[in-house]
């Protein structure tokens, strides 16, 4: 690796061991192995590859846990309530090795009003999230129908940060995904 992957790494090592508030310029080069000027040279800013790092961290996280198949043959059951719940299976089983992550993006969120540019880096992002939330867990096609999508997906997302927050705070009274599913069975009128 040359140094510029070799600060995303350290970056994203003191971002998840330190947090986004706490990490100076100095952690990121002893855990990297560069040094302060390979920073400005490669990133601009500590700003800037901190920016670079929490998206990475944060697309790695999704990739991790959102890829979604709850039998490992790649396929999702193509009942809707069945497919909900073995989503949220992958998401919610993976809550606890996620916690560093998820007290990350916490973190950052509470940052935002306060940092225009980390809240530019991350709008973008967050839509495809929502888009991919939407394809992932109801099968909805952003291309062949981007409305459905954008809506559904804008209500999985604050699902899923509501969930995030709960495992966060409390993971013994968190959500599973059987309480989430049944909870959907209630709100569409489809409870037993």
């Amino acid at each position: 690796m040359g140094h510029k992957e070799d600060l995303l790494a350290g970056a994203k090592r003191c971002l998840l061991e330190k947090g986004y508030a706490r990490t100076t310029a100095r952690d990121v080069v002893a855990a990297s192995g560069t040094n302060l000027a390979s920073i400005g040279y490669h990133y601009g800013s500590k700003d800037a590859l901190l920016q670079q790092a929490f998206l990475a961290l944060t697309e790695e996280w999704g990739e991790r846990v959102g890829g979604a198949d709850a039998d490992g043959t790649g396929k999702l059951p193509a009942e809707p309530y069945e497919r909900f719940r073995a989503v949220w299976e992958r998401l919610i089983g993976a809550a606890e090795s996620s916690r560093p992550v998820l007290k990350l993006q916490t973190e950052v969120v509470t940052r935002l009003d306060d940092d225009e540019k980390l809240r530019e880096a991350i709008k973008e992002p967050q839509r495809e999230g929502r888009l991919g939330m939407a394809e992932g867990m109801l099968g909805l096609d952003p291309e062949a129908d981007p409305e459905k999508a954008r809506v559904a997906g804008l209500l999985l997302q604050a699902l899923a940060t509501g969930v995030m927050i709960q495992w966060v705070v409390d993971p013994e009274t968190a959500p599973s995904a059987d309480d989430l599913t049944e909870g959907l069975k209630v709100l569409m009128g489809d409870a037993d």
